[in-house]
């Protein structure tokens, strides 16, 4: 099951190499695995545990996902975009930052990415100029998706899972995150002057869809309301990101179906926008760690970085770090069968550093996180140029952030 693992997931890191997607190898890595595991011990009552865990998972980021591109087909993000009133490079990189930081904390950081990367080139048409900007936004989206259980799939898995609860990770992570900004946003901003000579204001004249601003608010309220979802009733988060969804349907019916020209903005064709392959490769990995934790694989890597290193923040700290060069979903997956919530219950500052340190960590490499693989992909991005230019900053913003929260940990238990 090891090799099996391993050899997948080096496939999924060589996949514009060996082009194979990734989606297609976590798929066969996960029906390859539970064979073996059938093979040596059939256990169809772990299995079935297993999926129902695994599909709330899936029928959250569908949910999600869908909600943010009704958002996107009205161009109801245009709200942002005209918050950007500068062309100083700087005063340009402190917007971007924060507006990306605290957009990411309601989307996931996904999401955000694209979003903030097709605003900068309504902005800044230079491709050279665009790039220390989006590089600020991968650090601020995978910062700002950490701190709420909705902004990072890292976090949510936690927060489904019952590992961390709303209020708690919010108020635990905020600091950590803001520190871990900052200290980027000061860093990348130190040597940049001047002005963005051709800054555009066609950003500012782009025509919305009808109702966009309308479905903005009803879209952005019904993300907000899945974590009060389930703090009011106790029903499962996918529960309320599906009534989001019905009720944001509705609306779009309601406001479109008598315009025939109007039905790119119907739900139906919006659902074809869906990253499928996306979906389907986080299924692929979740069941694939899931047969290594019902294998006790993960239990016996528990017991020897408790046993080898000792610390858990130290562990964590280095979860992060290699989150850096593996994808954080199924480090996060692997860390939840390494450690169990009797020993370590919910809100325990594991579960919380976990989040912390695995949604900041995948920053210091543009490989490192699923923010950092689009910019990369949107704007043609040279690993090279961002190993040199902001893995390091990426490194002491999350090791900034890191010691932010060992240091309020230390204060609160004073107090």
């Amino acid at each position: 099951m090891i090799a099996i693992f391993i050899l997948g997931y080096i496939a999924i890191i060589f996949e514009h190499t060996i082009r194979v997607n990734k989606t297609a190898t976590a798929l066969l890595m996960a029906s390859l695995t539970w064979m073996f595991l059938f093979f040596v011990s059939p256990n169809v009552h772990a299995l079935g545990e297993k999926v129902n865990d695994i599909s709330q998972i899936i029928f959250f980021l569908m949910g999600a996902m869908t909600l943010v591109e009704v958002i996107d087909a009205h161009k109801g993000f245009k709200v942002v975009t005209d918050l950007i009133q500068t062309s100083s490079k700087k005063k340009m990189l402190w917007i971007i930052g924060f507006a990306t930081f605290f957009l990411s904390a309601v989307l996931d950081n996904l999401t955000t990415t694209i979003v903030m990367i097709s605003l900068l080139r309504k902005l800044v048409p230079d491709p050279k100029e665009r790039w220390m900007l989006g590089a600020m936004v991968v650090i601020a989206a995978n910062a700002g998706g950490a701190w709420t259980p909705i902004g990072d799939v890292t976090t949510t898995m936690l927060w489904i899972n019952g590992n961390i609860t709303t209020l708690t990770v919010m108020r635990m992570l905020i600091v950590p995150s803001l520190v871990s900004l900052v200290v980027a946003l000061l860093l990348l901003g130190w040597n940049l002057k001047g002005v963005y000579p051709h800054i555009v204001a066609r950003a500012h004249r782009e025509e919305v869809e009808p109702g966009a601003r309308l479905i903005f608010c009803a879209g952005m309220g019904a993300l907000i309301f899945v974590p009060i979802f389930k703090a009011l009733t106790g029903l499962p988060p996918f529960m309320g990101i599906l009534i989001s969804l019905g009720v944001l349907w509705l609306i779009t019916d309601v406001l479109h179906s008598p315009h025939e020209t109007r039905q790119h903005l119907r739900l139906p064709h919006i659902l074809t926008r869906i990253d499928t392959s996306g979906v389907l490769f986080f299924l692929g990995i979740l069941l694939a760690i899931s047969a290594l934790d019902v294998g006790g694989i993960l239990q016996e890597l528990a017991e020897f970085l408790n046993t080898a290193i000792g610390n858990l923040p130290i562990i964590a700290t280095l979860i992060g770090l290699i989150s850096a060069v593996i994808d954080n979903v199924p480090l996060v997956a692997a860390g939840m069968g390494m450690w169990d919530m009797q020993t370590y219950p919910a809100d325990s500052s594991l579960w919380q550093m976990l989040a912390f340190c695995a949604g900041t960590g995948g920053s210091i490499l543009i490989i490192g996180s699923a923010a950092g693989v689009a910019f990369m992909g949107l704007e043609k991005v040279d690993f090279i140029w961002y190993l040199k230019r902001v893995s390091l900053i990426a490194l002491v913003s999350y090791f900034a952030g890191v010691a932010a929260f060992i240091l309020q940990g230390m204060v609160l238990s004073i107090l």
